[in-house]
């Protein structure tokens, strides 16, 4: 795999509307994306923390340089020959899980393109399309919650997930019901709650719902594990499913039924592939969740997600729902509530140049 030139582009795209979780809210989504030349094809990956970091620790300034100053001159000198050799080599570099994930996820879709057959075929999966569940933020009002949820459901999605934190969870799961009826519902609480609301969050049960989750602090697996023996609803770990030693262990402790695979938030499809095999062997299901991402990162996460345990919809939704344009060629598209895997090789969405140069912030190559 003779790697020829990596370039990284940022890009910033603006929102269709604020997305607001119980940690922030962001009218723009920033993405970096990572090219990777080699003789004669470029595989695309993206890394894509939220700015202003309210998900996590990263930013797109703090992704940009630990890219740049540390894991661009690391691969271009030791120069890895395989998808198991760049793992290694990042495996082996203290960085941000978002910035390893833009860069090993380029190097998958090389691999693809090489073997000429999708990346879900080079992932392991079988199904070319996946099912699509729809994800609201945090609304100023029930009204405004209530008429995005049904502007948006015409699409087809296969469920429908809300936000909630405290002052936020009871009152709108009800206006939901009672608007919606039986509904397949979750909530995301994105580490809102703490061990103090454990009796409070009983009261979810009474909605039947498909999970809650993450409603404590991602460290907190022993309050998971007590949560999950009051309730009967499944408790699904995001944020605290941060790598497959985490998983494993939250797992032993039965602080979870279900959990959320992010590829930015475990630094790549390797790990990925790691932690839904660790799931499987356990019997515990897993879906695929999105920050949301711009087109690289969500259409990746949709070929991730046809591997065998993945059993809930993803949250990648259409390009349309998120982001004025997309950075691809098709765009994302979610049809009677499937998104479908275009035909082709790789990611299977190309690359706009005309649409990178228009929302460009800054650029630089490497080689």
């Amino acid at each position: 795999m003779k790697i020829d030139r990596i370039t990284l582009t940022h890009v910033r795209i603006p929102l269709v509307e604020p997305f607001k979780i119980s940690n922030g809210e962001v009218s723009e989504k920033d993405g970096i994306l990572v090219g990777v030349a080699s003789e004669g094809l470029v595989g695309w990956g993206e890394a894509s923390p939220m700015s202003g970091g309210f998900y996590s620790d990263d930013t797109p300034e703090s992704v940009w340089i630990h890219l740049v100053e540390k894991l661009i001159p690391e691969i271009l000198q030791r120069k890895p020959d395989s998808i198991e050799e760049v793992n290694a080599l990042l495996d082996g570099s203290e960085t941000s899980p978002f910035a390893r994930a833009g860069l090993e996820t380029a190097f998958w879709d090389l691999k693809a393109q090489k073997g000429n057959e999708p990346l879900f075929r080079t992932l392991g999966g079988t199904k070319g399309s996946v099912e699509s569940g729809l994800a609201v933020g945090i609304y100023p009002t029930i009204d405004k919650l209530l008429a995005a949820i049904e502007r948006y459901l015409g699409e087809g999605y296969k469920r429908v997930k809300i936000k909630v934190q405290p002052g936020w969870d009871i009152e709108p799961l009800l206006a939901v019901r009672g608007e919606f009826g039986r509904i397949p519902l979750m909530v995301d609480a994105n580490c809102a709650y703490t061990q103090k609301d454990l009796d409070h969050l009983q009261a979810f049960d009474d909605f039947e719902l498909i999970m809650i989750e993450q409603p404590l602090p991602k460290e907190d697996l022993e309050g998971h594990a007590m949560l999950q023996a009051m309730v009967r609803t499944p408790v699904c770990l995001d944020e605290g499913a941060k790598d497959p030693a985490t998983v494993r262990r939250a797992i032993e402790m039965k602080s979870c039924k279900i959990v959320n695979i992010k590829i930015q938030r475990v630094g790549g499809l390797m790990h990925a592939k790691e932690i839904h095999d660790i799931c499987a062997n356990a019997g515990v299901p897993v879906w695929a969740g999105t920050m949301p991402e711009l087109g690289i990162g969500g259409a990746q996460t949709v070929h991730l997600a046809t591997l065998p345990n993945f059993a809930y919809p993803t949250d990648v939704e259409s390009s349309a729902r998120w982001f004025v344009d997309d950075i691809i060629e098709p765009l994302i598209e979610v049809k009677d509530g499937l998104i479908t895997i275009p035909p082709g090789a790789g990611n299977c969405h190309m690359v706009s140049e005309s649409k990178i140069k228009k929302f460009e912030v800054r650029k630089e190559s490497f080689s």
